[in-house]
C-alpha cells in the first residue's frame, strides 16, 4: 500500500517539476519581450509628442480656431477601440480591460447609443464576437511586431467614419504600463479632440505662421497623431501583457516549488513508513521462527 502511494507521489513530483520548467521559460520569454516593447514605445513617443504640441500651438494662436476633428455631436453611435492580449496566462490583464469596456458599453446602451467595436487582440475579438456586438474590424496577433503603417491602417478605420459622420465619438480602452508590478486598465477619448486646456498654456509663446493655413496643417496632423496614439497604446498594452504574464509565471513557479517541497516531505514520510513496515515484518518473522 505504501509502495503504491510512493509511486503516485513520485509521479506527481515529476509532473509539477515539468510544469515549473514551462513557467520558468515563459517568465524569461515575457521578460525579454517586455524590454523590447518598452524600447519601441520610448523611441516613438517624442515624435508624436511633438505633433501634439504643434496642434496645441495652432489652437493657442487662433482663438476662434475650429476643426472638423473637434466637432462635438449627440452620441448616436460610439466607436470603442478595445486593446487586449492575444494569449492568456497573464493574470487579470485581459479581464480588467474587457470589464472596463463592457461597463462603458452597458452605460452607452442604457442611454440609447449604438456601439461599434474595433477589437485589437485575439482575446478582445473573441469576447465581443461571442457576445454578438458589432465588431467592424478585428486585428489579431499584431501587437508584438506592429509597425507605424500597421497602426495607420487602424487609425484610418477610426478617422474616416468620424469625418463622414458615421460615428459621433471614439474612445480607446487599453492597459497602461506603470511598472513591472503594476498595469492599469484605462479609457481615453480620441475623437472629438479636446486640447483646449493644453493649448491655453501656449498662449504667450511666440508661434510660427502656418501655410497654406493653420486649419489645413492641423487637419493634416490629426490622422498622424491618431496613428501615434494607437501605436503607443498597442505597444504599451503589449508591454503590460508581458509584465503581467511574467508576474503570473513567477508566482506559478513559486507555487510549484512549494508544492514540490510538500510532496517531497510526503514522499519521505511514505518511504520511512515503508521501511519501518519492512523492518517490523522481518523482526516478526524472525521471532516466529524462534
Amino acid at each position: 500500500m505504501a509502495s503504491g502511494n510512493m509511486k503516485d507521489i513520485k509521479r506527481r513530483i515529476k509532473s509539477v517539476e515539468s510544469t515549473m520548467q514551462i513557467t520558468k521559460a515563459m517568465e524569461l520569454v515575457a521578460s525579454s519581450k517586455l524590454r523590447k516593447a518598452k524600447e519601441k514605445a520610448d523611441n516613438a513617443r517624442p515624435y508624436f509628442n511633438a505633433l501634439y504640441d504643434t496642434m496645441c500651438g495652432i489652437q493657442a494662436e487662433n482663438p476662434g480656431f475650429f476643426s472638423q476633428y473637434m466637432k462635438k455631436r449627440d452620441l448616436k453611435t460610439v466607436m470603442l477601440v478595445v486593446i487586449a492580449g492575444d494569449r492568456g496566462l497573464a493574470g487579470g490583464f485581459n479581464s480588467n480591460v474587457l470589464k472596463l469596456a463592457q461597463a462603458r458599453i452597458d452605460e452607452l446602451s442604457s442611454e440609447g447609443s449604438a456601439v461599434k467595436i474595433i477589437a485589437v487582440g485575439k482575446k478582445s475579438s473573441e469576447y465581443f464576437i461571442k457576445r454578438g456586438y458589432d465588431v467592424v474590424e478585428s486585428y489579431v496577433n499584431i501587437a508584438e511586431g506592429i509597425k507605424i503603417y500597421g497602426a495607420a491602417s487602424i487609425s484610418d478605420r477610426i478617422v474616416h467614419p468620424f469625418i463622414k459622420g458615421e460615428v459621433d465619438r471614439v474612445e480607446l480602452f487599453r492597459t497602461e504600463y506603470v511598472s513591472p508590478l503594476l498595469q492599469r486598465a484605462e479609457s481615453l477619448s480620441l475623437l472629438p479632440l479636446d486640447i483646449s486646456a493644453d493649448a491655453a498654456e501656449k498662449k504667450d509663446l511666440e508661434l510660427p505662421i502656418y501655410e497654406p493655413s493653420a486649419r489645413d496643417v492641423f487637419d493634416s496632423i490629426v490622422p498622424k497623431y491618431m496613428t501615434g496614439i494607437i501605436f503607443g497604446a498597442i505597444v504599451d498594452s503589449f508591454a503590460s501583457e508581458q509584465a503581467a504574464r511574467r508576474t503570473a509565471m513567477e508566482s506559478a513557479s513559486d507555487n510549484a516549488s512549494e508544492m514540490i517541497s510538500d510532496l517531497s516531505l510526503l514522499y519521505n514520510r511514505a518511504r520511512q513508513a515503508s521501511i519501518t513496515q519492512e523492518i517490523t515484518e522481518i523482526v516478526g518473522g524472525a521471532a516466529a521462527q524462534e
